[in-house]
């Protein structure tokens, strides 16, 4: 079974910063892309950034400038740098992850973790 575990959200003011891990665990051959997605009340879904494992990444038009996802493929983690945070970052934050396992190959997800900005 594999398992993705995000850590790091929280309050923060408007301007202020944060920084999102995900890690994932269990019986993993590989990693392929990783990424952060969000979810906002009454909202869908939507794609924050994506890496790849030779580190390609990919952005909203929302969060260019702001964010920057990255990772260590030794340790199957995921981060996301957020700066310069505006109210409308405000969402749950998920991480996935392409795992190729002894099960085969599946997108897994995170519980997700809040982040709040606050003007």
């Amino acid at each position: 079974q594999v398992q993705l575990v995000e850590s790091g959200g929280g309050l923060v003011q408007a301007g202020g910063s944060l920084r999102l891990s995900c890690a994932a665990s269990g019986l993993i051959f590989s990693i392929n892309a990783m990424g952060w997605y969000r979810q906002a009340p009454g909202k869908q879904r939507e794609l924050v950034a994506t890496i790849t494992n030779s580190h390609s990444t990919n952005y909203a038009d929302s969060v260019k400038g702001r964010f920057t996802i990255s990772r260590e493929n030794a340790k199957n983690t995921v981060y996301l740098q957020m700066n310069s945070l505006k109210p409308e970052d405000t969402a749950v934050y998920y991480c996935n992850a392409a795992v190729k396992s002894f099960t085969g190959s599946n997108v897994y997800w995170g519980q997700g973790t809040q982040v709040t900005v606050s003007s």
